[in-house]
């Protein structure tokens, strides 16, 4: 019954919703209920569900909080809506990639490690007379439990005199230590030295051995008296240097710096090994005194879950309320096909799906009721075996009393739901708008939609002929991770699909796949990460597109005129862009507890340059007005221009489905797919010559299937020219129309690791002890 504050309203209610794309969206979903969003990639079902829905709810609890907070919402910006009504608090589980951080792990993110702590504190095998140990001790993220050693990092970084020299023939003065600052700072330290009495002229392998050994691991941090060299026109006055050793600045420099980039360079010159005292198990030895079941708390850490959850038995009433406590919170990780991870896995090398299924796992336990869920395509990375599961775990949550908001694109997660609201019907500025909000089975009725298309239409695709092989690439033998020893063949000159279940060995396997295999010829890795992490990255930067709009804009007459240069334009040097953002468009908020957001730049409104720059036009637009046109858009206005870089650029974005991205779209509001696209593009428009293999790792994650219909084109269109494509898949629909297909399996983890079969898809769908067979048999299009 609604009411009319909402307080029973057993809706959400959706007024005049207008984030991104939406055109003043209304829209009424009932609670409790799992409600799946659809449409095209860019249709707007993303700003309807997370930029609208939890926005809002997200808003409105920190309102809820304190003056403080509320001020910081303020600066964040409310999602642009009339109103919503009947909204219970959300929780958003979205495909973030991890922090990268080692300390992070499977068994931090679930508390899986708190829960095995607790049980080696309480109910651990103790050596004779020593003191029993609290949970923290049994931690390396601790004081009381990390290696003295290593810090609980598990890996100790050594400097060396080759690392950090790797060119004895040149003099300190010409840069022989390579690891040293550049610009003022290294001048610095080398003044020091002169001062001190070394010879900076004389080539590194002519110094004293206890002269080196002093320059580059001493701690001593002598302070002298520098004269600078005067340079012509410059004065320069004596001033007091300290001096600090190679060694010693690069180990501050990769502990302590907050940019990103000097800790990756500062890496370069180190050296990483397991630790010496602890073996690489991160821990002091009074912790691994302690065993359970016969095994210390770093070996069962490191067992895949389903080896860990059988390897859980008790002798004792304390041990086994533990023990069937931790099998608990293990059964939704099993359940949602990830039991081949170990608690000790770092996050950094989960893929986003892997990640965003564990925290819904944990979920699960959290026993939290009349809650929003709303998930990013939980089935991202699944196979098709496992999709039953995770529907299983979301009518449970939907059973808690929670309503359960899923954006999704997987057809057996849709057919699962209890409510659809399709967006559409295109993308950008030709989508935005709800063309069904109701039960699924009346979705079939609404003709412009392109979900009921492929939710509804039984026809059977089309019988392809199976292209033959020019040749084929030999893999292997490989051991690593969980593949043993494996060899495979890749057939050159066709299109090959790599199945199995989740940790199988898929991406292990082709990730042995290099440009130095007889073969392969010139080798094309597209992956999902990001093309960057700020919004400085966007899609015209990455694809080179924007060098030549600057150019177009350094050449028009009123750029002439004020002697503005190419550099005018960028947003990335100082001149032209907007200084108080720094040509970002956008400044980071800073937010207590929670991750830091961006907030449109409050002088340039997002423009990212300032006044003047923007008063010169090319065709009537500036360069900020340029950067906010679609792709789509684009190719319209640059299409009579004399600019061929630009129209092919252009032309592939369009080919891989990303027209209704804009120019400058931010990388931070791009998912994994289109980075993918992005990066798949910007390779189609480069003039190929010779053989390429492609490899792409789950290219349609994230995609609609009208959009892969679109990817695939491309796909075959490299393979008839002449190219190998390699794909890790779980879209059946994708492997069917393959020309081979290699299947690892048959489980994950331990189970998995082998090659189960390897042939033509009809061969592969017929294979006995394969996990994929039966659901590749479904998706194989019938003979007449």
């Amino acid at each position: 019954m609604s009411t009319p504050n909402g307080l029973h309203d057993s809706y959400v209610r959706v007024r005049g919703a207008r984030e991104h794309n939406l055109q003043g969206v209304d829209v009424d979903i009932p609670r409790d209920v799992l409600a799946v969003f659809t449409g095209v990639s860019g249709s707007g079902k993303s700003s309807l569900a997370f930029g609208t829905i939890y926005a809002e709810a997200q808003r409105r609890y920190f309102e809820s909080v304190a003056p403080y907070a509320r001020r910081l919402i303020h600066q964040v910006g409310a999602p642009k809506v009339g109103d919503i009504t009947g909204l219970p608090p959300a929780v958003s589980l979205q495909q973030r990639r991890s922090a990268p951080t080692s300390r992070s792990s499977v068994g931090t993110v679930t508390n899986l490690s708190n829960s095995l702590r607790m049980l080696f504190s309480r109910a651990g095998d103790y050596p004779e007379g020593a003191e029993h140990l609290d949970s923290d001790a049994f931690s390396p993220n601790t004081a009381a439990g990390a290696c003295p050693e290593c810090h609980g990092l598990g890996r100790v970084h050594r400097t060396t005199e080759e690392s950090l020299v790797p060119d004895p023939s040149l003099s300190i003065r010409e840069g022989a230590i390579a690891a040293w600052p550049g610009a003022w700072q290294g001048k610095n330290l080398r003044d020091v030295l002169d001062t001190l009495g070394h010879d900076v002229d004389r080539p590194w392998r002519e110094l004293p051995a206890e002269d080196r050994e002093w320059i580059l691991f001493t701690d001593e941090q002598p302070v002298v008296t520098v004269h600078p060299v005067r340079d012509a026109g410059r004065i320069q006055r004596p001033y007091q240097g300290t001096y600090m050793s190679a060694r010693r600045y690069v180990m501050k420099t990769f502990s302590d710096s907050k940019s990103q980039t000097l800790r990756a360079r500062a890496e370069r010159f180190l050296t990483s090994a397991p630790c010496p005292v602890c073996g690489g198990s991160r821990l002091r030895p009074e912790a691994l005194a302690v065993t359970f079941a016969g095994r210390t708390i770093a070996e069962l850490a490191a067992l895949p879950l389903t080896e860990l959850a059988r390897s859980l038995t008790a002798d004792s009433e304390p041990a086994r309320v533990l023990t069937e406590d931790l099998k608990a919170r293990i059964a939704p990780v099993l359940e949602l096909g990830l039991g081949y991870l170990g608690l000790d896995r770092a996050t950094p090398t989960l893929s986003a799906g892997e990640l965003q299924r564990l925290r819904l796992a944990s979920q699960l336990r959290s026993g939290l009721f009349g809650v929003v869920y709303v998930l990013d395509e939980p089935s991202a990375g699944l196979h098709p075996a496992d999709t039953e599961a995770l529907l299983t775990v979301l009518a449970r949550l939907k059973s808690a009393g929670n309503s359960v908001f899923v954006v999704e694109h997987h057809l057996d997660v849709v057919r699962g739901a209890d409510w659809i609201v399709d967006v559409g019907p295109h993308a950008g500025e030709h989508g935005g708008r709800v063309l069904h909000s109701g039960p699924v089975a009346e979705l079939a009725r609404v003709e412009e939609s392109a979900t009921a298309r492929f939710l509804f239409d039984r026809a059977p695709a089309p019988v392809r002929e199976v292209r033959a092989p020019r040749g084929h690439l030999k893999v292997g033998p490989v051991t690593r991770h969980n593949v043993r020893g494996v060899t495979a063949e890749f057939p050159l000159g066709v299109f090959t699909a790599v199945t199995g279940v989740s940790g199988s060995g898929k991406s292990t396997l082709i990730g042995e796949v290099t440009e130095d295999l007889a073969g392969v010829g010139r080798l094309v890795s597209v992956d999902q990460k990001p093309i960057g992490r700020t919004p400085r990255s966007n899609l015209a930067t990455y694809t080179g597109l924007f060098d030549v709009v600057r150019k177009v804009f350094a050449a028009t007459e009123e750029a002439k005129r004020r002697g503005y240069g190419v550099g005018r334009f960028s947003f990335n040097v100082a001149g032209g862009r907007c200084e108080t953002c720094q040509g970002e468009g956008f400044v980071s908020v800073e937010l207590l507890f929670l991750p830091s957001t961006y907030t449109p730049c409050p002088d340039c409104g997002g423009a990212r340059y300032n006044p003047e720059t923007l008063e010169v036009a090319y065709r009537g637009r500036n360069i900020g007005q340029v950067l906010d046109l679609t792709v789509e858009d684009a190719a319209e206005f640059f299409a009579d221009t004399d600019t061929p870089a630009v129209a092919r650029s252009l032309a592939t974005l369009l080919d891989v489905g990303l027209g209704y991205l804009r120019l400058g779209q931010p990388a931070t509001e791009l998912s994994g797919g289109e980075a993918q696209r992005i990066k798949l593009a910007s390779e189609l428009q480069r003039i190929r010559r010779g053989h390429t293999l492609y490899l792409l790792d789950e290219p349609t994650t994230g995609l609609h299937p009208a959009d892969v219909e679109v990817l695939l084109r491309q796909l075959h269109g490299l393979v008839d020219a002449g190219h190998t494509v390699v794909v890790v898949e779980h879209d059946m629909a994708v492997v069917a129309g393959a020309d081979w297909v290699i299947d690892l399996g048959p489980g994950g983890g331990d189970a998995g690791g082998r090659i189960v079969a390897a042939g033509p898809p009809a061969e592969v769908a017929r294979a006995e002890g394969s996990t994929t067979a039966p659901y590749l048999a479904r998706a194989l299009p019938q003979a007449p």
